[in-house]
């Protein structure tokens, strides 16, 4: 197909309804990464926790969080996928593509930042718990005025990172019938249109759907480092 062609056909392509199409796929495919990201960031916390827990009545739950973590970071996004749709099959199960697909990206979500969270827990010198301690804080006046005011800006990086990644993998929800930007594209595809312009356009949009998180996180992240800075250089009073 020429150029001539691939013009000429701009105006079929992006009818009212062709767009309609890619928005709807577009605001899916925000959807799957806004719930994975922020149900991750809750559960991969909380997961990241109960692994640097010494108490015995947590070891069960801190037994099943190096499981969980170890095995699903280590599975590929489409099998998890596919474990859940015929999973729910065969328990009876009737859900919609999308719930699959959602409670799929959380799963994996979960495992993975869970691991960041927890490296950077780590990252915090066991001095400064200690004093802590010493002072009487408490577990969770610890982790919030202690230990993740200092584990933050190790955190952020490697987590944005991930988040942007993340926003390519949910094209695979496509496998399991959800309607998000990939599937969108075939769609038209095979309506005849170019593959060039649709799979272009379909770039377009990720990158609209993910650079803003990208910057999110490097404002973030230079905003922690500024802070970090002149509360290192602030004389003692």
């Amino acid at each position: 197909m020429s150029f001539s062609d691939l013009l000429g056909q701009l105006p079929r392509v992006f009818t009212y309804y062709n767009l309609l199409l890619l928005g709807q796929a577009a605001l899916t495919t925000l959807l799957l990464s806004a719930f994975g990201c922020i149900v991750g960031l809750v559960f991969g916390l909380l997961l990241a926790l109960a692994r640097r827990s010494h108490a015995r009545l947590l070891l069960p739950l801190k037994a099943f969080a190096f499981i969980y973590v170890e095995i699903l970071r280590r599975v590929p996004f489409l099998v998890t996928l596919m474990l859940f749709f015929f999973g729910s099959q065969v328990l009876g199960f009737d859900l919609a593509p999308l719930t699959i697909a959602l409670i799929s990206t959380s799963v994996i979500s979960t495992a993975f930042v869970s691991e960041i969270i927890r490296a950077g827990l780590d990252a915090v010198k066991q001095s400064q718990i200690e004093a802590a301690t010493v002072m009487n804080f408490g577990f969770w006046q610890t982790l919030r005025l202690v230990v993740l005011p200092q584990a933050w800006p190790v955190i952020l990086p490697p987590i944005f990172s991930y988040f942007v990644l993340f926003i390519k993998d949910t094209a695979l929800a496509s496998q399991a019938g959800v309607l998000e930007l990939v599937q969108a594209g075939r769609i038209l595809t095979t309506k005849g249109f170019s593959a060039f312009i649709v799979f272009g356009a379909v770039l377009l949009l990720y990158f609209v759907i993910s650079y803003p998180l990208a910057r999110l996180g490097s404002h973030l992240e230079s905003r922690l480092g500024v802070s970090r800075h002149s509360r290192a250089r602030r004389p003692i009073s």
